[in-house]
C-alpha cells in the first residue's frame, strides 16, 4: 500500500493540529497504518525545541499491557499455562489465588483496580514480594467473573507470571519474545533519547508543570513502557494479525474476542484477552489506550482491511476521544478501500455437490463454498443462526463463528453414497423442507403437507 495522497494527508493533518491547538497539548504524534506498513505520519507542537519525528519516544502506559499479555497467549500456546488455570497455580500462596488466568487477561478477576499502598502511577515502586504480602480479602473487590472491573493489580500478577516461567523478568521476556522479533527496537522500559517530556497543562493557563517518571516495578506491567510512532505502528499491525511469527494469527484473533464488555447490552466498548475494544463507524477496533503521569497514548486496529491508527501526546489530560475515529472516517471518505477483485477457485465435485439450498425445517438455507476453503451455512432470509465452518481431517466441518462456534457439521450420506442430510449438533439439514425420509425431524405428519 502507498503513502496516502496529498489530499488526504492534508485531511489528516488539519484534523490532529485542530486536536493539539484546541486540546493544549504540547506535542502530538499520530500515523495511520494499512496494509501493516506506516501509510501517514503527522506531529504537531515541539519537542526540546523541534517537531516530533517518527523515532520520537513518548510513555504509552497501560499499551504495555497487551504486550505482557501477548507473551501469556505464548505460554499458553506452549501448554505451560492454560486459560482456567488459578493464579496461585503460578505464583503459589497467593491471596487471591482463586482468579483464573483468563479472567486477569480479560479484568473480570473482581480485582482492585490499583495496588494496595500509595498511588503506584506517581510513587517509587515495590518489589513483587512485598505486593503480594499487601494483599488480603479487601483485594476483591468482586465475585470472580461477574463482571468487567479494569485491574491493574492484575496484569502487576501477570507480570510476574511470566517472569515465573521465563526465568526473567517481564520486561525482558516482553523484549526477547515480542519487539525485537517484531522490529520494535525503540520500545524500551525506560526513557531514552530523543524523548518527550511528560506534562501536565495548567487548566486555567497556558503553563506547564513536568511530572514524575519513575520504574514502577511490581506493577510496571501495567504501564511501563516507552515507545515511538514507528514501532507502535508495527505494534497496530501485530493487532490486526500481521503477527510477524511472534504468535499465530489464531491466537491473536482469539485475544480480539470480546470476553466482556463494559457499557451495557449495545456494547461500543468491550475487552477480549488482554486488548481493548471498540465500536466506532461500522467498524470493529481492537488496541488499547494509555495513560501515566504527562502521557496518553492509543492505538486502534482494524483487522477486516488492516487499517491501524495511533497517537501519542505527553499531557496528562485533555485529548479528546474522537481524534483516532475521526481520523478512520476521513481515510474512509478520501481513500475508500477498493474490493479485492474476484478471481474463479477451484472446488472438487464433492464440495460442488454440498452447495445450494437446504432446509432446517421449513427455514431455507443456502451453503456456499468460501474463497478460503471454508464454508458457510446462512438462512436464506437473511434472519437466524448463521455460521462458517471449516474442514477437518476426519471429514467433519468445524463451527468458526456464531451459534455453531465449536460445534460439529456433518455430512450424512446414503449406503449408494448420495447425500442424505447435515448433522449440525443434532439439527438435521435436507435438501427438501421437512424430507419425511430423513431422521428427526423429517416426516413428522404421515399425511404430509397440506392445504
Amino acid at each position: 500500500m502507498s503513502p496516502v495522497l496529498e489530499s488526504t494527508a492534508r485531511a489528516l493533518l488539519r484534523r490532529v493540529a485542530v486536536e493539539q491547538a484546541e486540546s493544549r497539548i504540547p506535542s502530538l504524534a499520530v500515523a495511520v497504518v494499512r496494509d501493516g506498513r506506516l501509510a501517514w505520519f503527522g506531529s504537531r507542537g515541539r519537542v526540546e525545541g523541534a517537531a516530533p519525528t517518527e523515532t520520537t519516544q513518548y510513555r504509552i502506559g497501560s499499551i504495555t499491557k497487551s504486550m505482557v499479555a501477548t507473551v501469556v497467549m505464548r505460554l499458553r500456546d506452549e501448554g505451560r499455562v492454560d486459560l482456567l488455570d488459578p493464579i496461585a497455580k503460578h505464583i503459589p500462596g497467593i491471596p487471591v489465588g482463586e482468579v483464573t488466568v483468563a479472567q486477569l487477561l480479560s479484568h473480570t478477576s473482581g480485582l482492585s483496580a490499583e495496588s494496595p499502598g500509595p498511588w503506584w502511577e506517581r510513587t517509587p515502586g515495590m518489589p513483587v514480594e512485598e505486593l503480594i504480602g499487601l494483599l488480603g480479602p479487601e483485594t476483591a473487590r468482586h465475585r470472580p467473573g461477574r463482571r468487567y472491573h479494569y485491574s491493574n493489580l492484575g496484569f502487576g500478577l501477570l507480570g510476574e507470571l511470566v517472569a515465573r516461567h521465563r526465568d526473567m523478568n517481564w520486561a525482558q521476556a516482553v523484549q526477547q519474545e515480542i519487539l525485537r522479533p517484531l522490529g520494535m527496537d525503540d520500545t524500551t522500559p525506560r526513557p531514552r533519547a530523543p524523548h518527550a517530556t511528560g506534562y501536565a497543562v495548567h487548566p486555567w493557563a497556558d503553563v506547564l508543570l513536568p511530572e514524575p517518571e519513575h520504574d514502577a516495578v511490581a506493577m510496571a506491567p501495567a504501564g511501563q513502557l516507552w515507545s515511538t510512532p514507528a514501532d507502535l505502528a508495527r505494534w497496530a499491525a501485530f493487532v490486526a494479525g500481521d503477527t510477524g511469527g511472534v504468535l499465530d494469527p489464531a491466537t491473536v484473533a482469539e485475544m480480539r474476542e470480546p470476553a466482556t464488555v463494559d457499557d451495557g447490552d449495545a456494547w461500543t466498548g468491550g475487552y477480549g484477552l488482554g486488548l481493548q475494544l471498540t465500536r466506532a463507524g461500522g467498524r470493529r477496533l481492537a488496541g488499547h489506550t494509555g495513560s501515566m503521569p504527562g502521557f496518553l497514548a492509543t492505538v486502534w486496529a482494524d483487522p477486516s482491511d488492516r487499517v491501524g491508527v495511533l497517537f501519542m501526546a505527553n499531557s496528562t489530560s485533555g485529548m479528546s476521544r474522537g481524534l483516532l475515529t475521526d481520523l478512520l472516517a476521513i481515510l474512509d471518505e478520501h481513500e475508500p478501500r477498493l474490493p479485492a477483485e474476484w478471481e474463479p477457485a477451484g472446488a472438487d465435485a464433492g464440495l460442488l455437490e454440498l452447495t445450494g439450498p437446504w432446509y432446517w425445517g421449513p427455514s431455507a438455507y443456502a451453503l456456499r463454498l468460501l474463497p478460503q476453503g471454508d464454508v458457510s451455512l446462512n438462512p436464506v432470509a437473511g434472519t437466524g443462526r448463521a455460521s462458517r465452518f471449516a474442514a477437518q481431517d476426519d471429514g467433519t466441518w468445524l463451527g468458526l463463528d456464531g451459534y455453531y462456534a465449536g460445534e460439529i457439521l456433518r455430512v450424512v450420506r446414503r449406503a449408494d453414497g448420495s447425500l442424505s442430510h447435515l448433522d449440525l449438533n443434532t439439527f438435521v439439514f435436507t435438501r427438501t423442507p421437512y424430507d419425511p425420509a430423513a431422521e428427526v425431524p423429517g416426516g413428522v405428519d404421515p399425511g404430509g403437507w397440506r392445504g
